[in-house]
């Protein structure tokens, strides 16, 4: 069984409506749009019906979108060692390519990787201006972007790939299994047994069982979803 993703790479809160109102003229003016509505069938849909209601001008495509894959890409500065507020920014930049390009994107499949190759090279641009005054003789890493290549070891692609995936599988979960999850492994700290029952409104003795339970449909998942 996977591991969770690092605690520490969450990322943070209230990016969706930011990111779809920088669309556009560029103003940061926004259309008319319905309020969000924060749905988790929505984040286990396929990316193509989640592009295809983007394109379609729904913010709550856009938000579910952004909810499926914001701690991919907030993982990889952090992974990184770029300052959180600065993986925040990291992170705007993403979510405004995002927008830009998701109609020119062909192979909806293709957008986890797209996304950790597009924040791979925005952390290098990152580092150049934090950087100015050093020499600007090309880096190891530099050379391989400009053989377009993400400047990401394999071992670490593997590993984000493989988060994501235990992301969505956890998303697919019926809501009380994914609740129970997420706080007894995503939280940060996890939250005690006494805790979770209290929030879930059931009995403290019955939580290791449900747990037990959880954690075989959420292997399940990942089987169905490919993960040996």
């Amino acid at each position: 069984m996977l591991g969770a993703p690092c605690r520490s790479a969450s990322a943070p809160t209230g990016w969706s409506r930011t990111c779809w109102r920088a669309r556009g003229d560029g103003t940061g003016r926004s259309p008319a749009l319905p309020r969000v509505k924060r749905r988790a069938d929505e984040i286990s849909w396929p990316d193509a019906r989640l592009v295809r209601g983007c394109l379609h001008g729904s913010e709550d495509a856009w938000a579910a979108l952004l909810e499926k894959y914001k701690n991919l890409i907030f993982s990889i500065p952090v992974r990184q060692g770029i300052p959180r507020d600065d993986a925040a920014d990291v992170f705007q930049r993403v979510c405004l390519l995002l927008l830009a390009e998701l109609p020119r994107l062909r192979q909806p499949e293709a957008l986890p990787m797209w996304l950790i190759r597009v924040t791979a090279h925005e952390c290098v641009r990152w580092r150049r201006q934090a950087r100015p005054y050093l020499s600007r003789e090309p880096t190891e890493t530099e050379m391989t972007l400009a053989h377009d290549e993400p400047p990401v070891p394999d071992e670490m692609l593997a590993r984000i790939g493989e988060e994501q995936m235990l992301r969505e599988a956890v998303a697919a979960l019926p809501p009380r299994c994914r609740q129970l999850i997420q706080m007894l492994f995503f939280a940060s700290p996890a939250q005690p047994y006494r805790e979770v029952a209290r929030r879930l409104g059931l009995a403290t003795g019955s939580i290791g069982f449900i747990r037990g339970r959880c954690l075989g449909r959420l292997r399940r998942q990942l089987e169905k979803m490919g993960f040996r």
